[in-house]
């Protein structure tokens, strides 16, 4: 969970109320955060020949993007105490009654093809406001923004550029400007070298440095606004003294882009000279109907059900009474007129975390105290549970092969890339295993693609352990899959290894008999008299398999015909003398892996 440290001082200040360190904690519980450190009876570092004041480290919920940020903090704080009630954010018209515009070159569909933006006019910054912006922008970026991949924020001056503006895409040789707190001009390949050394910005150029065209804003003379994700031109740095924010966004992902906007401006529009009100900016994106005003700050409209929040809680709450509730954590809420069990809810327009009636359901249960809920288990529950097929299937294979006298290991899922290539005699074809982009260690570079790895390097580091061992594991390995939005899918596999001073093929053979009976699939033999019943259901037989990973003709491949369908599930065999040497085994070892998803 992202931390935020306040200065205490100011904090208390803003809530009207002095806290003990041990009264503020329980304000912090009570309303689901965390009073990491205080920092008052702590050595503080001195800055400008002044000690650093007392700060309030306190951990934020990931999913509660509006209080990353002081103002946030104070103005949930103060809503949950009764103190104020919740904003009416408000969209207001320009003084001159025309929007600030933003034109949307189709270029810009190749590198980062949505924006939005906002303008805060007449607002008042003091040095501690200020350093609040600033680090807003920087937690959206570390968090929701994943590192400005997904959205990356720019803040302006108004009074020193002069719409309408555009964003484009365009070679990087092309673009010419003077970056923040920068005194040279330098063009977007310049830039790219000259920061590549700094430890802030060099994280951010990947993003963009391969490819053809950069995204880049321009106001109506030409001077570039932003060149994101990268930075802000210093023509239009805000300072103490800026009294109007335009406010530009581009993304990747519009959902985040909306949520990130809607919190940057909804928490600084509380320092405006007309509190929580923000001036919208019309954007023009015809190519890819994104033409719109920007924020839209209309809450959402919802409903939960009354039954379902005491059933959850344990409670028997009245309509009334929710509402109450709901109102003390920054909603608004009636009952509803189409149904004596639902009320009306409106979330605001900072809470993009509730999805759900059991978000609201949750936030019922702060404002009415977890320490005050029913400490009894319910007689009856608002939630249906059951278990996933494939972890029922997993819990039925392990049982019976802990009955059988295997002991279960669970290994890390990471591992070398000879650990699962080259040290098992296989090939690595590039679309196979997940690699990690930057691993930290040569021990952690893939995601296996077999659970043998993981169970030979347990023997390994047990040899001192008496043989026979008998090791499984059931657990997942991971594929590449391009098919996939995600690129890579998961398998669940049953993978168990004997080691002793014999083969012990025949007792791994007997295992997977075991197993594969327990799976209702009959063996199949060719001789006569040997068929199993139930063959024709659900059916396996072995055939002899070359694989370089196990010895020349003391291996086998599983065929299993089910439902007309037949396919390879799995190989079993006695491993190859190079394999043992690699893993530094001096006695004969026999493996069995079985991909049991195959009898969902």
């Amino acid at each position: 969970m992202p931390t935020i440290a306040v200065d205490k001082a100011r904090l208390f200040e803003a809530l009207g109320q002095d806290y003990t360190t041990e009264d503020f904690d329980d304000l912090c519980f009570d309303f689901g955060i965390e009073l990491d450190e205080d920092t008052s009876s702590s050595q503080r570092p001195i800055i400008n020949g002044k000690q650093e004041p007392a700060q309030l480290k306190i951990e934020i919920p990931a999913n509660r993007y509006d209080m990353l940020c002081f103002e946030g903090i104070s103005l949930m704080l103060n809503i949950f105490r009764g103190k104020r009630t919740s904003p009416d954010y408000r969209l207001v018209a320009p003084p001159k009654g025309e929007l600030q515009i933003i034109n949307v070159s189709k270029e810009t569909a190749r590198i980062r093809p949505y924006v939005a933006g906002a303008v805060l006019r007449n607002i008042k910054f003091t040095k501690e406001s200020y350093d609040s912006f600033i680090a807003l922008q920087d937690k959206l970026h570390q968090n929701l923004a994943r590192q400005r991949s997904l959205v990356a924020i720019g803040t302006h001056d108004l009074d020193t550029v002069e719409g309408p503006f555009t964003y484009e895409a365009l070679p990087p040789e092309e673009i010419n400007f003077v970056p923040l707190n920068q005194s040279r001009s330098m063009t977007a390949v310049e830039m790219m070298d000259f920061y590549q050394g700094d430890r802030h910005l060099s994280r951010y150029l990947p993003i963009i440095r391969d490819s053809p065209v950069y995204p880049v804003i321009f106001d109506s003379s030409r001077t570039v606004c932003s060149m994101p994700p990268i930075i802000n031109g210093n023509h239009s740095k805000i300072t103490l003294n800026t009294r109007n924010v335009f406010v530009d966004m581009t993304a990747t992902d519009p959902t985040k882009l909306e949520i990130c906007l809607n919190v940057l401006v909804s928490m600084f529009s509380q320092h405006l000279e007309e509190p929580f009100t923000v001036e919208p900016v019309k954007i023009v994106s015809p190519h890819n109907h994104q033409s719109r005003e920007t924020p839209d700050l209309t809450p959402r409209e919802t409903q939960a059900e009354i039954s379902y929040i005491n059933k959850c809680c344990g409670l028997s709450l009245t309509p009334s009474d929710i509402c109450s509730l709901l109102k003390r954590m920054s909603y608004t809420a009636s009952p509803s007129r189409a149904s004596p069990d639902l009320i009306d809810v409106q979330v605001p327009p900072t809470r993009a975390d509730v999805l759900h009636q059991a978000d609201i359901m949750e936030d019922v249960a702060i404002a009415y105290g977890f320490n005050k809920l029913p400490r009894s288990f319910p007689s009856e529950s608002g939630t249906i549970a059951q278990p996933l097929m494939i972890n029922k299937l997993s819990d039925i294979v392990r049982l019976e092969t802990a009955m059988a006298g295997w002991s279960e290991v669970m290994p890390l899922i990471l591992c070398s890339h000879d650990e699962n290539f080259a040290w098992l005699n296989r090939k690595d074809d590039g679309t196979t295993a997940v690699r990690l982009a930057n691993p930290k260690t040569a021990e952690y570079q893939v995601v296996r693609t077999s659970l043998l790895p993981g169970l030979l390097k347990t023997i390994r580091e047990n040899k001192h352990h008496s043989v026979p061992m008998k090791v499984f594991e059931v657990s997942d390995v991971a594929f590449k899959d391009m098919a996939l939005e995600r690129k890579s899918r998961n398998e669940r596999h049953f993978a168990a290894a004997w080691y002793g001073k014999s083969s012990g093929f025949q007792i791994v053979h007997g295992l997977m008999d075991r197993i594969m009976l327990m799976l209702k699939s009959a063996f199949v033999t060719g001789e006569e008299g040997l068929q199993a019943k139930g063959a024709g259901e659900s059916a396996y037989w072995i055939e002899e398999l070359d694989d370089p990973t196990f010895f020349h003709g003391h291996a086998a491949a599983i065929h299993v015909r089910t439902k007309g369908k037949e396919q390879i599930v799995g190989v079993f065999g006695i491993l190859h003398p190079t394999v043992l040497e690699k893993f530094e085994l001096r006695y004969p070892v026999s493996t069995l892996e079985i991909n049991i998803e195959m009898f969902l």
